[in-house]
């Protein structure tokens, strides 16, 4: 067997951290979207069930 040891990954700290401030800040903007749109609803878009088609204007 070897002596040699494996040592641990090196973790950077500073990219830990913004990568956890992102997952709050996500979870926070998702709690706000859902607010709004529970109070704000969005009206469900118009769907046209005929097709006009355009008349064309007649030379001169």
């Amino acid at each position: 067997m070897s002596d040699q040891t494996e040592s641990a990954p090196v973790i950077d700290l500073q990219q830990e951290r913004q990568t956890r401030r992102h997952d709050l800040h996500e979870a926070r903007l998702a709690k706000v979207r859902a607010a709004f749109e529970k109070a704000l609803p969005l009206p469900a878009p118009k769907v046209s069930k005929s097709r006009r088609s355009k008349k064309k204007k007649p030379k001169r």
